[in-house]
């Protein structure tokens, strides 16, 4: 079974950076899925980005587009999200998952999922 940790949160300035890891353990994930949620409190998870285990094929939200970044490493089972340009609206908790549909994974109905990072921006 495909198991997911996140890593990375924590505090950042407006203007700041975080680093977001996706640690995968379990079957090749070789054809899923990946993405990136988070979630504000009392709101429904919002996506944020996506990728192909393959890395051909990504998506990200305009909320983020142009400030983040995700990528994987085959090598070494992770995914990460590279956060830049903070803004105090992204303070959240941030999930990742798994899915072998893109569709299933956009649409936040993916079984597979970690247990969230929190992330807070503040000056």
């Amino acid at each position: 079974q495909v198991h997911l940790v996140e890593s990375g949160g924590g505090l950042a300035e407006p203007g700041g950076s975080l680093r977001l890891s996706c640690a995968v353990s379990g079957p090749s994930l070789s054809g899923y899925c990946m993405g990136w949620f988070r979630q504000f409190p009392g709101q429904e998870r919002e996506y944020v980005a996506g990728i192909t285990w393959s890395g051909n094929d990504y998506y990200y939200s305009n909320r983020v587009g142009g400030r983040f970044t995700t990528s994987v490493d085959n090598a070494n089972n992770t995914m990460t999200l590279e956060m830049n340009s903070l803004f105090l609206e992204d303070t959240a908790v941030y999930y990742c998952t798994a899915d072998l549909s893109c569709t299933t994974v956009a649409a936040g109905r993916a079984t597979i999922w970690g247990q969230g990072t929190q992330v807070t921006v503040s000056s």
